[in-house]
């Protein structure tokens, strides 16, 4: 221990001479003092750092919580902010949608513009003056989703052209091809800076702002209960007489060609009270036709309220079957019809798109009652042959199809049918696309929607079948079944010849200034000649009397305003003088 002595006071002497002095985190200099002032400035020190400002301090608002001013030796606190309350905001920067496939992509178009017009974004209809473009898409044909990848070359094209005085052009993908093929466009291609899939339209002014700080962002998580109830549409309808309302989202049917459960997710239901609140502003805007939307519209069931459940089950139409366990409880789409058709008798009312499955005559009955609830159906056959159609997972044969179709015809005399086919699905034999031809000739439609098959990935039919129908056969096959729906529509249309529709007007028509154009109750689209004897606009109600037609359109004279309430009477007691022959009761 003796001969460590030396040692300790060699070691000791160095520490004290190799002790660094005391650093501070403020710019006050301490002078070195003895202990006992050492003491008191480090305490004058504490006092200081707790009496400056907090982490609240620097958030905008924070300090305004506080009930009496801060003050401190005689002095107030500083109140300003320095970061803002809601990061997320605009700016002002314009926004630029395009909008592609259904109609349910226009609706997603209308949330999502009402979400970021909140956060103080505008929208422009010039493509040059965009700040952020906005692609809506659709991921049901492969033809759609092509359609995409080139419109984004051409953008990202332009977007390398733009002024950096300018700033930084901004592109996102919304909608289904967004949660499709979310790691092609953001990872692969790069080809855009936001993806946000149908649910989380919500997120998209926190996905902006990232964009905008320079990294990319994405959002495709589905839900199971977002409907979007609480965001009114800012609905863009350039003429302003008609609107979509979507009323659910999702679908569970899972038919095995379609994309849709994937992309869009599980069947969730718009609270009825949101729905009636949306319809009655649209009224009170003058709206005269609205749609109600869903990806199987007719399976609408509301269970938001308790009062709304109870023990009754789904109704189906008759030989019609589900791939999930029946529901029960609920408020039914035959009730929400009859709620919307009951705020403005003078308001059209239709609704796509419907699933044949739920069909029950309650419905029927309804649609055949009220006036302004259209007597056209739309009604997808998918294909004529039952081998074909147990592959599709449709839930029905050809035969419970066609015993719908004549119980349909039964209770609405007048109705007009439209249907979806698809041509060369994965199977398909000459002799099933004979089958679908027949019934085509045989349930005679207004408007058809025909398409060659296009395998999607995640599907059953992608994991479980094979597209073994070539592409030249599909092409064929598709153009018969054009030309036979064109026939028969020829047909049906031409019957309606020398009769008295009741349109909606919509405008001009594309074709002459001189023309006016509008859709009857059967949706199809009708074209006559302006009248000089009294003013049509847009957003009018008038009766047609049909002249000719073809498979895709009717053309007519114009009788006289009309009311959804007399529909087979025309407004006021004066008719043109060229009309005054015809035979039609004046109210």
């Amino acid at each position: 221990m003796r001969n460590l002595r030396p040692l300790m006071h060699t070691l000791q002497y160095w520490l004290v001479r190799v002790t660094p002095k005391h650093r501070y985190c403020c710019s006050i200099s301490i002078p070195p003092t003895g202990e006992g002032e050492g003491s008191t400035s480090a305490s004058k020190f504490r006092s200081k750092l707790a009496t400056g400002p907090r982490f609240k301090d620097f958030i905008k608002d924070a300090s305004s919580r506080e009930k009496t001013p801060d003050v401190q030796d005689g002095l107030v606190k500083d109140t300003q902010s320095y970061l803002p309350d809601d990061p997320h905001i605009g700016n002002s920067r314009k926004v630029y949608f395009e909008t592609y496939g259904c109609q349910m992509n226009v609706n997603d178009t209308e949330i999502a513009w009402s979400i970021l017009q909140r956060k103080g974004y505008l929208r422009t209809s010039e493509l040059s003056r965009a700040d952020v473009i906005l692609l809506v898409t659709c991921s049901v044909r492969e033809k759609a989703e092509q359609t995409i990848w080139n419109r984004l070359q051409q953008l990202t094209s332009l977007k390398k052209k733009r002024s950096k005085v300018h700033g930084p052009l901004k592109i996102g993908v919304l909608g289904c091809m967004a949660e499709r093929l979310k790691t092609e466009l953001l990872e692969r291609e790069k080809l855009v800076d936001v993806l946000a899939g149908p649910d989380a339209y919500r997120d998209l002014p926190r996905l902006l702002a990232l964009a905008h700080g320079g990294q990319r962002a994405s959002n495709v998580l589905l839900s199971l209960e977002e409907t979007y109830a609480d965001v009114m549409p800012v609905h863009h309808s350039s003429q302003g007489h008609s609107a979509f309302i979507s009323i659910m989202r999702g679908c569970d049917n899972m038919c095995s060609y379609c994309i849709v459960p994937f992309t869009r997710g599980r069947e969730r239901s718009r609270p009825v009270s949101s729905i009636l609140e949306e319809v009655r502003l649209l009224s009170d805007q003058g709206v005269k036709e609205v749609t109600l939307l869903g990806q199987n519209v007719n399976s609408y069931r509301d269970t938001s309220e308790e009062q709304f459940s109870g023990p009754e089950p789904t109704q189906l139409s008759r030989g019609f079957s589900t791939v999930y366990r029946g529901r029960k409880g609920g408020l039914r789409f035959v009730d929400l019809l009859d709620r919307v058709s009951q705020i403005n008798p003078e308001m059209r009312v239709r609704f796509t798109s419907p699933h044949p499955k739920d069909f029950p005559d309650e419905v029927l009955h309804l649609i055949q009652e009220r006036g302004n609830i259209c007597k056209q159906i739309h009604l997808p056959a998918q294909s004529g042959s039952n081998r074909v159609l147990q592959a599709m997972r449709r839930g029905y044969t050809r035969e419970a199809y066609l015993e719908l179709v004549a119980n349909i015809r039964k209770i609405i005399p007048e109705v007009s049918l439209s249907s979806d086919f698809i041509a060369g699905f994965c199977g398909e034999t000459e002799e099933d696309h004979q089958q679908t031809l027949s019934l085509l000739r045989e349930v005679r439609y207004s408007v058809g929607f025909l398409f060659a098959y296009s395998m999607r990935k995640k599907t059953h039919a992608f994991h479980r079948l094979q597209d073994d129908v070539p592409a030249e056969v599909k092409r064929r096959r598709l153009e018969e079944l054009i030309s036979v729906f064109r026939e028969e529509a020829s047909r049906v249309n031409a019957s309606l010849i020398g009769s008295t529709q009741l349109l909606l007007v919509e405008g001009e028509s594309k074709r002459s200034v001189q023309e006016l154009c509008g859709r009857n109750d059967g949706n199809l689209k009708v074209i006559f000649p302006a009248s000089q004897a009294f003013p049509i606009r847009s957003g009018d109600y008038v009766l047609v009397k049909i002249t000719s037609a073809s498979s895709q359109s009717l053309r007519g004279h114009a009788l006289g305003p009309a009311s959804l309430r007399s529909p087979g009477k025309v407004l006021g007691k004066v008719l043109p003088q060229d009309y005054r022959d015809e035979q039609m009761e004046v109210c």
